[in-house]
């Protein structure tokens, strides 16, 4: 399968879709003003220690402290930890790396254990062992890598590696040249800690569109479309000096329409913010995130068959193969994390079960970010984590409704009306005034002028004040304000 980066840069963000026969199956987005920290390594100061949740809040230079949990400190597991007020004192200063950017009303998440990725390794510079990407599977392919890397390595090496995927194929040559690259940054990082005080940045992470050539193009990968002239003469030496064998693959885009557009991006993007995703079978999904999980509810919407014509297990089976792919590549897609909860169709063969798990399995596969799927619950739901280190699509491009304030729902203006009449009660008994002013929307007052007109007038016979109406095309359904005359 030959897969396709296209990168449409602008000066205010960078877009990367992953193009796939013809289909997106990833988006990401990097705004000039709110880079990503993922990577980035800070010499921070620590603020407060909290002994009861057994974490400490780090300044790093950010909006909000970013939090250290005691497990995340270099030398420390969860079995056996020592208490963090043990290991941190107020005012202290350390070497920390983001693990996970600053999401919602949540700080960024710091580690103390430091890692640089290069394209085929990942230099742990305090640690001593050479570790393999599980993705190698093969253990004799597994141990010459590991002796390949250790006959690399200087001999007053001290630090360790992960050896990743793309380092199967990879010459000497290629694998020296990463050594190389990653202790060089390393004694970079150092000197800066040295001559730094806290809290500053030491380290700042790839921009996207290099990420993209470090960690996600590939073999499979046939071209990487690059939009501007200017950055793509950037890429292209980042490329030739760092990942040579990739410079062929890039190609600049000079034609007149717009890039995303040729390839219809752009309305991809729009439906990644739908709650509904289409199925071609007939069914659809509904898509939910919250801040604690994502739910998704499979339904079978418009497909043909009933239960006494045999085809309706059938239907429910295939229905569900096609929702089992199109989560994987919607999980991709919106960049959800966290806990997620797919509600899959009822079905009542095993045999059926085990193959949408089966087939659910193999479409996630091919995700980049680490996934774990749990199986069919005793309700029938599948439960599975996909770990969040950025936020997701719709975070970054869309904020809470002003209106319904995140519900995604409004009160109907009948609800608001009632709300309305009991405010006037309320004030007209603790405010002298001889006439009471509703402002409201205007399906609002429709509604006071027709169906309950007659409650108003009830309700201004009982207060003994005039209820005057006027109507305010600007106010949403929900909005209102009683002006004492």
């Amino acid at each position: 399968m030959n897969e396709e980066f296209l990168v449409n840069f602008t000066p205010q963000e960078t877009r990367v879709a992953l193009m796939l026969q013809g289909a997106v199956q990833e988006l990401h987005i990097e705004r000039t003003g709110g880079r990503g920290i993922v990577g980035n390594i800070y010499l921070g100061r620590v603020v407060r220690v909290l002994p009861g949740m057994q974490s400490a809040f780090i300044e790093v230079g950010l909006e909000r402290t970013a939090f250290l949990h005691v497990a995340d400190i270099f030398g420390e597991k969860n079995g056996n930890a020592r208490p963090i007020e043990r290991l941190l004192a107020e005012g202290e200063t350390l070497m920390v790396q983001a693990l996970k950017d600053p999401i919602g009303t949540k700080g960024a998440r710091l580690s103390t254990q430091i890692s640089i990725a290069g394209r085929l390794l990942v230099y742990l510079p305090q640690e001593k062992h050479i570790g393999i990407s599980q993705k190698i599977e093969d253990e004799a392919g597994r141990e010459r890598l590991r002796a390949r890397i250790q006959s690399l390595l200087p001999p007053d090496e001290a630090g360790g590696f992960i050896v990743r995927t793309m380092a199967e194929k990879a010459t000497d040559a290629e694998l020296a040249a990463d050594i190389a690259y990653l202790r060089r940054l390393w004694q970079e990082i150092r000197h800066r800690a040295q001559n730094a005080s806290a809290p500053a940045m030491l380290h700042h992470d790839l921009t996207l569109a290099q990420r993209v050539l470090r960690d996600l193009a590939g073999p499979e990968t046939a071209r990487i479309v690059v939009d501007s002239r200017e950055n793509f003469q950037k890429l292209s030496a980042f490329a030739h000096e760092y990942m040579p064998q990739l410079a062929p693959l890039l190609a600049h885009y000079t034609g007149e329409r717009p890039l995303f557009d040729l390839y219809a991006v752009e309305d991809e993007i729009q439906k990644a913010l739908a709650r509904r995703v289409d199925l071609k079978s007939g069914g659809y999904l509904i898509i939910d995130q919250t801040e604690a999980l994502t739910t998704i509810d499979v339904n079978t919407g418009a497909f043909v068959g009933t239960r006494n014509s045999g085809n309706f297990d059938d239907t429910i089976f295939k229905t569900n193969l096609e929702a089992a792919q199109t989560i994987a590549r919607q999980l991709r897609l919106r960049n959800l994390g966290g806990i997620i909860i797919a509600d899959f169709i009822d079905m009542e063969s095993p045999e059926h079960r085990n193959a949408v798990l089966a087939e659910l399995n193999k479409a996630l596969a091919r995700d980049h970010t680490r996934i774990t799927v749990n199986g069919f619950t005793q309700l029938g739901l599948v439960e599975m984590t996909r770990k969040r280190t950025r936020e997701s699509l719709a975070q970054i491009l869309c904020e809470p409704c002003p209106t319904c304030g995140g519900r995604g729902v409004v009160k109907t203006a009948q609800t608001v009306a009632y709300e309305i009449l009991r405010e006037l009660l309320r004030e007209a008994r603790q405010f002298e005034a001889r006439e009471m002013r509703v402002l409201a929307a205007p399906a609002v007052i429709d509604l006071f002028l027709d169906e309950e007109s007659q409650a108003v007038a009830m309700l201004s016979d009982f207060i003994g004040r005039t209820v005057s109406l006027h109507a305010e095309p600007s106010y949403n359904q929900e909005q209102y304000d009683i002006v004492l005359m």
